[in-house]
């Protein structure tokens, strides 16, 4: 994301991003060290088990070949410095931030979405992980009873159960404790420990800094017709509470809703955070705004009030810490409208 500047849409690429969170104690996302495969990692072949979606998932030993099948989990997978046992990744939301790219290309891709079960199964996984229940179905890798009854072990986002009941929710914890269960069972919960630690002091700069005090935001997601927005219970709602930002759809049930246009200009934002998706990039959402006879007339959009935010950094999970610095950093050159 970048911040708002006069001339055009602030877009804080991940050069800036990067000067950003090196001046401070923002060290946390960066390159993963090896893993460790120590004993006192838990490198030991003891079985190991953690709750998923209310279902124990157990494993004889840390996996060997891992298949990721969302970006969110196999950013997960990175961050933890899981490469070397990954047997195939699959379905990128946007790209892989250049930290992890190297990892990422050493990493056989299956797909471009979902593989099928055939492809799937070529590559011989132990261990599958997934961002969204969407993954295990007859379509796809089949259900994790099936799978199970394999000898494949699954896990599912915590944030993606298919049992809604069962889905976590968003907290910054959640999100430290998926990490923390898939680094238990690949026996590196040092690593997650290191990188909770950098992200809790991240988020103790944000809020030192409130960048976002007194700016009323708009997280935009997508959909032009009844547009898809941060709502007060999801990613972008954890982000903008770091910054100290108000979402201006904070009153809204769940991570997101669709909202009537009429009700985002009667709100009338000073910023809008863009997500910027393959499906959905942010500058088609900039060129509707900016062509739209009464949305172009909103402050936030004459002033090119525009913060730029990976999709895979607005949902919950490993990356959304990074996704608050660029809002940090965008927001940071903004001021309400007077």
């Amino acid at each position: 994301m970048s911040p708002i500047r006069p001339t055009g849409p602030i877009r804080v690429g991940r050069a800036a991003a990067t000067a950003f969170l090196l001046t401070g104690v923002l060290g946390a996302c960066t390159g993963a060290p090896a893993p460790s495969t120590s004993a006192g990692a838990t490198g030991s072949a003891a079985p190991v088990s953690v709750d998923n979606c209310g279902t124990t998932v157990t494993v004889g030993a840390p996996p060997a070949r891992l298949v990721t099948l969302n970006e969110g989990a196999t950013e997960v997978a990175l961050a933890l410095g899981l490469q070397s046992r990954m047997a195939g990744t699959a379905y990128l939301d946007d790209s892989i931030p250049e930290k992890w790219k190297a990892a990422y290309d050493s990493v056989p891709v299956l797909s471009e979405k979902y593989p099928t079960k055939e492809k799937l199964l070529a590559a011989r996984p132990d261990f599958l992980y997934s961002s969204y229940a969407s993954a295990f179905s007859d379509k796809v890798a089949g259900t994790r009873e099936e799978l199970q009854g394999q000898g494949i072990p699954s896990y599912v986002s915590p944030f993606g159960c298919s049992d809604k009941s069962k889905v976590a929710p968003t907290t910054w914890q959640s999100v430290w404790g998926e990490l923390t269960d898939v680094a238990k069972v690949f026996g590196v919960q040092d690593r997650a420990a290191a990188i909770q630690q950098q992200q809790e002091q991240q988020l103790a700069q944000f809020k030192a800094t409130a960048a976002g005090k007194d700016l009323k935001v708009l997280w935009f997601d997508s959909d032009t017709k009844t547009p898809f927005v941060g709502a007060g219970h999801g990613g972008p709602q954890l982000v903008l509470d770091a910054v100290g930002a108000r979402n201006v759809f904070a009153d809204l049930p769940g991570g997101w809703q669709n909202v009537s246009w009429e009700k985002v200009v009667a709100a009338d934002p000073d910023a809008i955070v863009l997500a910027d998706a393959s499906w959905d990039t942010a500058q088609s959402k900039i060129d509707y705004l900016e062509q739209d006879p009464v949305l172009s007339k909103l402050g936030a959009v004459q002033r090119k009030a525009f913060v730029v935010v990976p999709f895979s950094e607005s949902t919950p999970g490993v990356l959304l810490a990074d996704g608050a610095a660029k809002v940090s950093a965008g927001l940071g050159q903004l001021h309400p409208a007077s």
